[in-house]
Order: structure tokens, then sequence, then C-alpha cells
């Protein structure tokens, strides 16, 4: 039987929790696709996506200063997702209830990608 090698940020709780809003972000998506709305859904998406994807992406990387870098373009997809959802519930494309529900992931999120962004690069303490 071959030996399945797990990738580092596969243990990440942070790209756990940023895979499980892409898949709420990909169901909003799927019903603006069906409803024609063709931009917002693949702005979304490739928003969505960009949280993991960022994650997964700095965990590969040689240093944890490059690593907090794509930490920081993650937890920026993060505010983009917030943004596009806004616009979404203003124009009726979602319901506040949905807003809501979606704004509460998106800033678990976010507090969580600054909290690993302070672990990984903690501050020396003051002399």
């Amino acid at each position: 039987m071959p030996i399945t090698r797990k990738f580092r940020f596969e243990d990440l709780e942070i790209w756990k929790l940023s895979v499980e809003i892409g898949d709420a972000l990909f169901d909003v998506a799927d019903s603006l696709e069906a409803r024609k709305l063709f931009r917002f859904a693949e702005q979304l998406r490739g928003a969505g996506l960009s949280i993991s994807n960022n994650i997964a992406e700095g965990s590969g990387s040689t240093s944890n200063r490059e690593f907090d870098q794509f930490l920081n373009y993650a937890r920026r997809s993060v505010y983009e997702c917030a943004n596009i959802i806004i616009i979404l519930q203003r124009r009726n494309h979602i319901t506040e209830d949905m807003r809501v529900t979606i704004f509460n992931k998106l800033d678990e999120i976010s507090r969580k990608i600054t909290s690993f962004r302070k672990v990984l690069n903690p501050k020396p303490p003051m002399p």
C-alpha cells in the first residue's frame, strides 16, 4: 500500500476553516450563477478560494516571513469576500440572515489568521 504524504497546511485549523468558508461561498456563487449573475459568482468564487489557496501556498514557504506574507494575502481575501457579500445583500441577492451568517464565519477566520500570524512571528520582548 502506498504511503500517503500529508501537506503541512492540512493540519492547520485556519486552512480547514477557510475550506469550510469557501464551500459556503461556493454555495452562494452557485445560486448567483443559477440566476445568471455570472460576474458576481465568479468574483466570489475566486476571492473565497484565494483564502485557502494562500494559506496552503504560504505553508510551503521556507521562511516564516514569507508564510506571513501569504497569510496577509489570505486575510485580505477575507475582506474582499466581505465586500462582495455586502454588495450582494444591498442588491437583494442574499438575505440579511445569510449576510450575518457569512460575516460571522469571515470574522472568525480573519481573527484566527491574525492570531496565527502573531504566533508565527512573535515580537521580541521589550528590553
